[in-house]
């Protein structure tokens, strides 16, 4: 079935896709690649055509950056036919967390264009509230809540022996970069952002490799055989959304399945989730893996509860031991960035999913330290945020749209409220503190 999903650019990007300065010599070199090729002599004609009708979507109306970008087309990612309750959970519990701090923290999202606010600890979901027209059913664009779920495919695809380890160099499955500059990229750093890919950026022309790389209908094929790097693999972290891209091919070469079927029959049906649909290239064509899911707010939940309970669900194993804790190991290149992920780290005011020294990026305000500095979050453009808090055993949620200007999101206001009002047993002591 052909669907076409309106959205505007700032919804439809991924975290960082057009507000990164990328340097010119980047940019260069990228059209330089670009060019010594015909890159539209390979595709059908009207490739082309659709490719140009996108990006004009994007750049040539008149609301310039907030064109009205299409996810044309979607395809279906079902979930469960009867929906599962979230395992272990009581809601004849008593409440752990205060009425007033579930009040201010509903509020504070309310405020800021959310369409979901969840929270969920030990046992109890003590709050679910919906905005803006949103309910328990409304796909939410999931922009780099995508990100996540690529790292959840690869390991149930490492669980299933589709895949060695996360140490298995890509080439195994995209065997057009045998003995190429790209034979040592490994498949942990299509998770972390350390493929040495062009790091992301805005540019407006056709030719562009970031534009191509995104709203081509190839695209996956753009970015297997025209994509540059810029570093050697594994020696620096960048933010780019081709490296999540390419998840989407490995699993299908890796599995067999298509990238909406896997996601569907290996993550969403044994989490008893409700499904939704994800963005494919062109018609039975490639999924797009890093940015554009769409699921209703309990579905991520749970992936951020999955990650809570150690890959266990319901009393089954479904990630291999051990491997949400290498999700949560920051690499040399970015303290603060794991796979799919971000860890609290060493506390700053101000930071993002770019490397820290790319300048002229989008960022998130964190008005003070985090309470338990085991938190780790899944984070998305548009302040689109799951935070995981491992000593508090807890969850939460916030989806939407932007916020406004004049009423941005600060990262640490709604954990550290939700922190603050626990009712604690006897003996129980809070976390430590973010450093």
């Amino acid at each position: 079935m052909r669907h076409v999903f309106r959205v505007t650019l700032a919804a439809a990007l991924p975290v960082m896709a057009f507000l990164i300065a990328t340097s010119p010599a980047d940019i260069a070199g990228a059209q330089e690649s670009a060019a010594e090729v015909d890159v539209d002599a390979k595709y059908p004609p009207e490739a082309k055509a659709l490719y140009l009708s996108r990006l004009n979507a994007m750049f040539g109306g008149s609301g310039g950056q907030n064109g009205g970008l299409r996810y044309d087309t979607l395809e279906d990612v079902p979930g469960v036919e009867t929906f599962a309750p979230l395992p272990g959970t009581d809601q004849g519990k008593a409440s752990t967390i205060s009425r007033d701090a579930l009040d201010t923290t509903e509020a504070f999202a309310a405020a800021r264009n959310s369409q979901a606010f969840m929270v969920w600890r030990k046992g109890k979901l003590e709050r679910e509230a919906y905005f803006n027209g949103a309910d328990a059913n409304t796909l939410i664009v999931g922009r780099s809540l995508s990100k996540p779920v690529t790292v959840i495919a690869v390991g149930r695809a490492i669980m299933e022996g589709h895949i060695q380890s996360v140490d298995q160099p890509v080439s195994d499955f995209i065997t057009e970069w045998k003995g190429t500059d790209r034979e040592s990229m490994l498949i942990r750093h299509l998770l972390d952002m350390r493929t040495g890919f062009l790091r992301q950026g805005m540019e407006r022309g056709p030719e562009s490799i970031l534009n191509r790389s995104y709203l081509h209908p190839y695209h996956a094929d753009v970015i297997i055989n025209e994509y540059p790097l810029t570093h050697e693999p594994g020696e620096r972290y960048d933010y780019s959304n081709a490296t999540s891209e390419m998840v989407a091919p490995l699993i299908e070469r890796a599995t067999g399945m298509r990238y909406g079927e896997w996601v569907s029959e290996q993550i969403l049906k044994p989490l008893g989730a409700k499904g939704g649909q994800v963005w494919v290239n062109r018609p039975k064509g490639t999924a797009h893996s890093g940015c554009c899911i769409l699921l209703p707010a309990d579905t991520f939940l749970r992936l951020g509860m999955l990650s809570l309970f150690d890959g266990m669900w319901n009393g089954v194993r479904l990630l291999p031991e051990g491997y949400v804790a290498q999700t949560k190991i920051a690499t040399p290149q970015n303290e603060w960035a794991g796979m799919g992920l971000y860890v609290a780290g060493r506390y700053i005011e101000y930071r993002g999913a770019a490397n820290p020294d790319v300048a002229n990026m989008q960022i998130t305000k964190h008005a003070e330290r985090y309470l338990a500095a085991d938190l780790y979050l899944y984070d998305g453009n548009a302040n689109q945020v799951v935070y995981i808090i491992p000593s508090e055993e807890m969850v939460i949620l916030r989806v939407g749209n932007t916020p406004p200007k004049d009423n941005p999101w600060d990262n640490s206001f709604v954990p550290n409220t939700l922190m603050r009002s626990i009712i604690r047993a006897p003996g129980e002591t809070p976390p430590t503190p973010q450093s």
